[in-house]
């Protein structure tokens, strides 16, 4: 029986197979179609998604080096539960790493990249979490222009990898109008700083801005776990 079948996921058709093999591969880990612990095959991932083996085994082992899958000797590949550890692991990175990208940006950011800054901060409020979708392209549009022109490219790789996986996890997870409320003053405080030439100040609004978004996703994730067992319950 294939992976498919067995987990009770339906062939991909045309528009589906449009993604690439690791994003289908890591949405239905991230949304638990694929569960923590299961074994993933490359035969039986190249069938679903109508593709050869190769492109399996590289998007598994992109997912092994994100932390998403596991694989050890004589027992494959396996999908690594997606638990408040996992997030805390990648908060406490970028706890660290977001500050230094924030800190060299605060010391070449000109006019123009505040006024970006400012337009983008602008439509984030305008919105105000009304499109989620929408909201995450214009969050990630305020934090890539403070770190994108950064000389590191590792540093700045890591941090895109990070983002998408935690925008992957948070996607399905509803935001608290306090979590809301924060992301905004943080934004707007951070660019105060930016605008004052205050790198340890920008900094440090980043590090509490990172951090109350990791805090919030494990509340989340708590809380959905906590439905489903007291629906199980019932």
């Amino acid at each position: 029986m294939s992976i498919a079948a067995s987990l009770g996921l339906p062939a991909l058709g045309a528009p589906e197979r449009e993604a690439s093999v690791y994003e289908a591969i890591r949405e239905d880990i991230v949304s638990g179609r694929i569960p923590a612990n299961a074994r993933l095959i490359v035969a039986d991932l190249a069938e679903r998604h109508g593709t050869s083996t190769n492109p399996v085994r590289e998007a598994l082992q992109q997912l092994r080096g994100e932390g998403f899958v596991v694989m050890t000797p004589n027992r494959g590949a396996r999908v690594r539960p997606i638990d408040e550890n996992f997030i805390r692991d990648i908060c406490e990175i970028e706890v660290l790493l977001e500050p230094a990208l924030t800190r060299f940006f605060v010391g070449i950011a000109t006019d123009d990249d505040i006024a970006v800054l400012e337009a983008t901060q602008a439509e984030i409020v305008a919105l105000n979490f009304a499109d989620p979708v929408r909201h995450g392209q214009l969050d990630t549009q305020f934090h890539r222009t403070m770190y994108d022109r950064h000389y590191n490219r590792h540093a700045v790789d890591l941090w895109w990898k990070h983002r998408e996986i935690l925008g992957a996890i948070s996607r399905r997870l509803p935001t608290s109008l306090g979590r809301q409320a924060a992301v905004l003053r943080e934004h707007r405080e951070a660019l105060d700083a930016i605008k004052a030439h205050d790198a340890e100040a920008a900094a440090a609004v980043i590090a509490r801005h990172v951090e109350g978004s990791g805090r919030h996703i494990i509340e989340q994730m708590r809380a959905v776990r906590r439905t489903h067992h007291n629906n199980r319950a019932d």
